[in-house]
């Protein structure tokens, strides 16, 4: 599997769309409409409907965002780390919704 979620299409976040997501657990993006990563979020066990209402929990959090994209996972915590790690290797950076105060490590490089 890729480290990166490059291969997913994105989806406009809206209501209908949000609906139609699966209660399972995973990871997702949530983007502008230019696809700018503005979050980086998990649907952990904690999540009630899991990626549906994680996805919309964020949405409303992180307001400039327009689209999404989500993988369904049960490694969902290790799968979050990568990709927030791939975001900080790509942009120097993380996305400016994540509010994580930890360092989230580093990929090797190759």
């Amino acid at each position: 599997m890729p480290v990166r979620f490059k291969d997913k299409p994105w989806r406009v976040l809206d209501q209908r769309e949000i609906d139609a997501i699966p209660g399972q657990l995973g990871v997702f993006e949530l983007a502008t409409d230019d696809g700018k990563t503005v979050l980086i979020g998990r649907a952990d066990a904690r999540a009630l409907f899991g990626l549906r209402s994680a996805i919309a929990r964020e949405a409303k959090r992180c307001e400039i965002a327009t689209r999404f994209r989500f993988e369904v996972t049960t490694a969902y915590h290790s799968r979050h780390l990568e990709l927030l790690m791939a975001h900080a290797a790509d942009r120097g950076c993380l996305p400016e919704c994540n509010t994580e105060r930890a360092p989230v490590g580093r990929l090797s490089p190759g």
